[in-house]
């Protein structure tokens, strides 16, 4: 057993409960590599965790995202060897991610290609393929098309904007400053709306002639949900990517027949890169853009592990603009 360190989290609530602390390590077992990582994602999933929304055993690590370099195999391994560089990222089996060494099962590890350094692999594994998803399986995108994204300026917003300009959408942005609106902008957003002085709705249905949007991406939840909904065409798709705000609330599915019989999904990404074979298409796809210059990572906050409590302060207080890291 060796020492590293880790932060950890021995009860629910504000990002006060974590701590950073040593842990011990041993040799990785059969099916596992021991991982130095090199960078670490922070993701706003990781807030889930740390205030209870997603219930796990506690104590316990915190973090889903990283990469890094492979330090050792553990027995049964073959598609890894000491030396290669890899990123992952999952839920409940790559838990503890906040780490500067951990043991992690090799069936999650991506291996990455010449041109993608760790740091960017740590910005974008979890939100590069989230927006890999949402473009290429959640919605049969044709040119024209008109999505709604919320948080277009945050790191899955970026990233999805662009990826939208390639297959010839039309994106309308919500952002909650000037400053994020000029960021949503510069990465595809056609019209942002500022939602902290304008009715999101109302401008979605001035922008498309009173037609509405073919889908709507909301990543806010409680706050947002109404509006998503009265921004969508008729028989458009609400995909619920996530609760910023809090859940939504319940609701009669009547209503959604009441505003033109609209659909709704509630995705999760490990659902699409369970099947390894799903897995290496997104992530390759996703590689080839980001190797070729089509979608830019930005990566807009560094931090250390031992600032983890402010990372999430600021992440809250949705002072973060496109990714954020922690460089080890």
């Amino acid at each position: 057993m060796t020492l590293t360190k880790a932060v950890r989290f021995y009860e629910t609530g504000t990002p006060e409960v974590m701590r950073y602390e040593d842990v011990e390590i041993g040799e990785p077992s059969a099916g596992e590599v021991r991982l130095r990582h090199v960078a670490v994602g922070l993701n706003y999933a990781d807030t889930y965790f740390r205030n209870g929304t997603y219930p796990i055993p506690l104590p316990n690590g915190i973090g889903v995202e990283a990469a890094g370099i492979v330090e050792a195999v553990g027995e049964g391994v073959t598609d890894f060897v000491i030396g290669d560089r890899v990123t992952y990222t999952g839920f409940l089996n790559t838990l503890g991610a906040y780490s500067v060494e951990r043991l992690v099962p090799a069936n999650a590890l991506i291996k990455l290609p010449e041109g993608i350094s760790c740091e960017t692999a740590a910005a974008m594994t979890m939100r590069g393929l989230t927006a890999s998803y949402l473009m290429r399986r959640i919605y049969n995108f044709k040119a024209g098309d008109t999505i709604l994204l919320h948080a277009a300026a945050g790191g899955v917003g970026l990233i999805v904007s662009q990826w939208a300009k390639l297959l010839g959408l039309t994106v309308i942005g919500t952002t909650s400053s000037e400053e994020k609106a000029a960021v949503a902008r510069a990465h595809g957003c056609d019209h942002v709306i500022n939602y902290s002085h304008e009715n999101v709705a109302e401008r979605v249905r001035e922008i498309t002639n009173g037609v509405g949007v073919n889908v709507v991406f909301d990543s806010v939840g409680k706050d947002t949900f109404m509006s998503s909904l009265d921004s969508l065409k008729r028989r458009g798709l609400l995909v619920c990517v996530g609760t910023a705000s809090g859940p939504i609330p319940a609701f009669d599915p009547v209503l959604l027949a009441m505003k033109g019989s609209l659909y709704i999904t509630r995705p999760a990404l490990a659902d699409y890169i369970a099947d390894p074979a799903e897995k290496r298409e997104l992530a390759n796809e996703l590689f080839d853009h980001v190797r070729n210059g089509r979608i830019k990572i930005e990566i807009n906050q560094r931090y250390e592990l031992k600032d983890a409590v402010q990372a999430h302060r600021d992440l809250e207080a949705r002072k973060t603009i496109g990714s954020s890291i922690f460089v080890i």
